[in-house]
């Protein structure tokens, strides 16, 4: 049978995060929005749809991993239609072993962090096991809604405390009961979701003026970061003193999928704001299947082999399974 999505549309990721950081939150936002589900689950209440088992819907919490599929096309329809293969992960430390099975098939991950508590100890279990299959990842900082809440202190953690190359390709528009939306800083618009249908729309406004100075410091950041990517980039750089959008956006992925640099972005999942870019995100900057660099393996005789791709993701080819039956009712 012909594959109805070529390989460069799928993105297998996985959703990881200390327990409490709104990973499983973020999880059924992301099915909302793309249509799997049509009434948002909520975890407190035992009705979170990867939330499969009993004893999951009782504490709050994800004790195994969950598999779901979805398709996205882009909060303006801007691309094809991708399809996502999405892995739900524990965030207790009790069932580590589950998120580490899922990152050697997973060839990307969100990794979320709460915008108060920054990062966690199992977030740096995460990170570590990520690092150790080299999965590219990229931050989403949520509960930007929380007292408390600053997105740029939780990324400069993440740089010391992880050691990564951590690049904000948005700012936050206010924070604590004062967040309102985020800055795009590749298109330099402010984008507000609304609030009277859940985020399904949202409007791109100017960016509001007492942010604009640090706007401008965040982009040329970003900017020297994507030039970092290829000569060529670097060149244009350094001749026009810019990029353009597709340029950036072209380096940003390069370095991303290389494991040189995290994209960082905010929002509040239970208040339904920044997911839908985050999604945008996957399919702009996480890996599709035929980029996703061959596994090595080594046989009984001694012999070094690589699992090539095929119909299946070149990692879950490295003979490790796991349940991606699992739905939730």
């Amino acid at each position: 049978m012909a594959r109805k999505t070529p390989l460069n549309r799928y993105r297998n990721i996985g959703i990881c995060a200390h327990v409490d950081a709104g990973k499983t939150t973020t999880t059924e936002r992301v099915l909302f929005y793309t249509g799997v589900s049509h009434k948002i689950g909520e975890v407190h209440d035992g009705a979170a749809v990867m939330d499969w088992m009993e004893q999951e819907q009782e504490r709050g919490i994800t004790i195994t991993s969950a598999a779901t599929t979805t398709f996205w096309q882009g909060m303006d329809q801007q691309y094809d239609q991708h399809r996502i293969n999405i892995i739900d992960t524990p965030g207790h430390v009790d069932f580590t072993i589950e998120v580490e099975r899922s990152l050697r098939v997973l060839d990307g991950a969100v990794v979320v962090f709460c915008g108060t508590s920054g990062v966690e100890p199992q977030s740096e279990t995460v990170w570590r096991q990520a690092n150790k299959y080299e999965v590219p990842r990229v931050v989403f900082v949520n509960k930007m809604d929380r007292a408390g809440a600053d997105f740029e202190r939780v990324v400069e953690q993440i740089r010391k405390r992880l050691g990564a190359k951590v690049v904000p390709i948005q700012l936050n528009i206010g924070s604590e009961d004062n967040f309102k939306g985020v800055v795009d800083l590749i298109r330099m618009k402010a984008i507000y979701w609304n609030e009277d249908d859940m985020g399904m729309t949202y409007e791109q406004k100017d960016i509001p003026e007492e942010l604009q100075a640090r706007c401008d410091e965040l982009r040329e950041q970003m900017m020297e970061s994507a030039a970092e990517a290829s000569e060529e980039l670097m060149e244009t750089y350094l001749e026009n003193g810019e990029l353009s959008n597709e340029q950036i956006k072209a380096g940003l992925r390069q370095q991303v999928i290389a494991n040189e640099i995290v994209l960082a972005l905010c929002g509040s999942a239970f208040k339904n704001k920044g997911v839908q870019a985050l999604l945008d995100a996957v399919i702009e900057y996480l890996p599709g299947r035929d980029e996703v660099k061959a596994i090595q393996g080594v046989l009984e005789d001694g012999e070094t082999v690589e699992a090539r791709k095929s119909g299946m993701t070149s990692r879950s080819r490295a003979g490790v399974q796991i349940d991606t039956t699992r739905r939730g009712p």
